[in-house]
């Protein structure tokens, strides 16, 4: 079968990667992408359907491309998607070399397909493996893989007919290299693959959460926790399932004797409130600057929109604020909003934090929707995913043939 790739997503170019001799090493490279599709497609299921199990349904395809320290990037191939062979004394299972990112196809309702701001994701996961000493790349080139697989695939797994969906990318990275040791991977493995995630972003009520456990602490200065890496996700895990246990979404996690509010559960978490003294309306979130949070994609387009869109109506910071400054804004009758972002979760509204037994509950709109500034927000960043804008961030994505 010929490649069903639209040249326009194809590129030439080779950039080298870090390596201990970049002169002999290979690049990450788009164009010399091979192709093997598969003769067995699967049907594809209805979105409730997809999700409705405990396995994640994936698409017919995905790519695949490893890097040797000696020879650098292989070339990437388009294959059907199944099991990956890995040693058991692989890297990755040992000594968590492996990283990810996360972001979704949007089938607009014009039927165009569009991504939101890869380049962010792409930049973000090559800082992500250089943090657990896996190769590096050209971000511009896995952008162009993720492209490639998404106009083979969409056309049949989102089709058309069904605007306003999405399914879920996610690039990888693991450590391959089989040595006992602790020790850089010299040997790794990239992949692609998109599947079905369930829709998590109206909570039925709106998300409830519940602040972390005094002896648990989710990042630190000095850690990992402002990349991607699935070492900042399996230790979490724990602090989840009890919250949800005790019927809340998500665990608020604090930080430090003050507590202060970093993130909930994985993703970026705002208030609005009026601020103390001049009662002016402020949407604060955590900063990056001590590498604690991820700097999620959602959350900078969140900060740079309002202060466009609604910079003369609200003040809009990142700085540091306590679980303490929460309660007493509470009591004050300050709390007007709260959210979280993220790529699963998108903009959710959060209408309870709970802390030591004690309740901060926060207002929400009829049946548990998103606020007013929670709202406005929500919507422009959907029109623009969806196409109901036309905005720089969503970027239209040529399809091919389906297969």
């Amino acid at each position: 079968m010929a490649s069903p790739t639209p040249k326009a997503i194809t590129s030439s170019s080779s950039q080298p990667s870090s390596g201990s001799n970049p002169q002999q090493q290979a690049g990450l490279d788009a164009s010399r992408l091979t192709y093997n599709f598969t003769t067995t497609p699967s049907p594809v299921p209805d979105e409730v359907s997809a999700n409705r199990g405990d396995l994640t349904v994936a698409t017919d395809h995905m790519i695949t491309a490893t890097w040797d320290i000696s020879t650098g990037w292989a070339r990437p191939e388009l294959k059907p998607y199944g099991p990956l062979q890995l040693s058991p004394a692989a890297s990755c299972l040992h000594y968590a070399t492996e990283c990810f990112e996360g972001l979704k196809a949007y089938r607009g309702y014009d039927g165009k397909l569009r991504l939101f701001r890869p380049d962010h994701n792409t930049t973000r996961m090559r800082l992500s493996a250089h943090r657990v000493s896996l190769p590096t790349f050209d971000p511009t080139e896995l952008a162009k893989l993720i492209k490639i697989l998404c106009a083979v695939d969409c056309p049949r797994w989102l089709p058309q007919d069904r605007t306003g969906s999405f399914l879920y990318i996610r690039p990888t990275m693991i450590g391959t290299h089989a040595q006992l040791g602790v020790q850089s991977p010299k040997q790794a493995l990239l992949y692609i693959m998109l599947a079905f995630i369930p829709r998590l972003d109206s909570p039925a009520g709106g998300m409830r959460l519940l602040t972390s456990p005094q002896d648990t602490v989710r990042s630190w200065v000095g850690g990992f926790g402002y990349a991607k890496v699935g070492a900042n996700y399996g230790p979490s895990l724990l602090a989840g399932r009890d919250a949800l246990r005790e019927g809340f979404h998500q665990t608020l996690w604090l930080y430090g004797q003050s507590g202060e509010c970093t993130e909930a559960g994985g993703s970026n978490f705002f208030v609005v409130w009026r601020r103390r003294g001049d009662g002016k309306k402020e949407v604060v979130t955590a900063p990056l600057d001590d590498k604690i949070i991820l700097d999620g994609v959602t959350r900078r387009s969140c900060l740079e929109i309002l202060r466009v869109r609604m910079g003369g109506e609200v003040e809009v910071t990142e700085h540091k604020y306590t679980i303490g400054e929460l309660f007493e804004a509470h009591e004050q009758g300050r709390i007007l909003e709260a959210f979280v972002t993220g790529t699963a979760y998108f903009i959710c509204p959060v209408s309870q934090i709970q802390h030591n037994g004690k309740n901060i509950h926060i207002p929400v709109g009829h049946d548990g929707k998103p606020g007013d500034i929670t709202g406005r927000v929500k919507g422009w960043i959907h029109d623009i995913m969806y196409g109901r804008q036309q905005h720089p961030w969503g970027v239209v994505i040529p399809e091919g043939q389906a297969l």
